[in-house]
């Protein structure tokens, strides 16, 4: 069964602090509670397994499942999946991995990278790192490396929005290299939205912001993580940056490059 949640007081807090999909669905309750119809979030139960249950939240259209373990991909589930035709699915891989895609979705490879800290990082230009950036800048930035990034408006709303409530933060680096903390959940961090002006490519400034974000956020305690597709696997790799777990994530095909922009840029993010 799929019921829409009406009250934070309904999550698994517990349940979702194990994953990042999980934390990602807490952190997106706190920005926004459950009022918004473009980020829905629900309650998952399955009727043929009593111990299979779950939450799921959609924001925009990017569908992100959190089951316990035991939970599967059930015929309701498939239903809900055709009637929204979410640009994206990720989460967990059990039920991922149940969906029948049918001919709109491929599937995807994707890493979890730890950041792991360089005692090195201390020769970094702290200096150069703008805590506050101007978000017309960072998004600047951001459609020079993601040219299919959701237009300004949508993206200033949802970054900001989500900055102010404490969730988000965003850091650039040189003017030129910007990097974002998508949400801090009970200490472990999910960096995402890293990109480089087009005339700074080359310089290492990603490579170094990076080393230096992972130190930083090592020295606060905290967990740092990012998702890779594979096309940038071996650039976190050769960082020195720990492969955490591999996932796979479902994409649509069959939309164009304007319908595809929420999702991708959530893939970013």
């Amino acid at each position: 069964m799929i019921r829409l949640i009406r009250s934070e007081s309904e999550l698994d807090r517990e349940l979702l602090l194990k994953t990042l999909s999980g934390r990602k669905l807490l952190a997106y309750m706190k920005a926004y509670g459950p009022g918004y119809d473009f980020c829905r979030f629900y309650k998952v139960t399955d009727n043929e397994n009593a111990d299979g249950e779950g939450f799921m939240f959609i924001i925009n259209s990017t569908l992100i499942i959190c089951g316990n373990g035991c939970l599967t991909a059930t015929e309701e589930l498939q239903i809900f999946i055709e009637m929204n035709l979410p640009f994206r699915i990720e989460g967990d891989q059990k039920v991922l991995r149940g969906i029948k895609p049918g001919n709109r979705y491929q599937e995807l490879n994707r890493t979890i990278f730890e950041l792991v800290p360089d005692e090195n990082s201390y020769k970094f230009a702290e200096e150069y790192v703008n805590f506050n950036p101007s978000l017309p800048d960072v998004y600047g930035i951001l459609s020079e490396g993601f040219p299919n990034i959701a237009d300004f408006s949508l993206w200033y709303t949802d970054t900001s929005h989500r900055c102010r409530h404490g969730i988000s933060r965003v850091l650039t680096y040189r003017d030129c290299t910007t990097a974002s903390v998508v949400f801090d959940i009970g200490n472990e961090v999910l960096i995402g939205q890293v990109a480089t002006k087009v005339s700074a490519r080359g310089s290492g400034y990603a490579r170094e912001f990076l080393k230096w974000l992972a130190l930083w956020l090592n020295n606060m305690n905290k967990r740092a993580f990012l998702l890779a597709l594979d096309v940038r696997v071996s650039f976190y790799r050769e960082i020195g940056f720990r492969e955490a777990e591999h996932e796979i994530v479902l994409e649509r095909i069959d939309v164009d490059k304007d319908s595809a922009s929420k999702g991708r840029l959530a893939e970013k993010g």
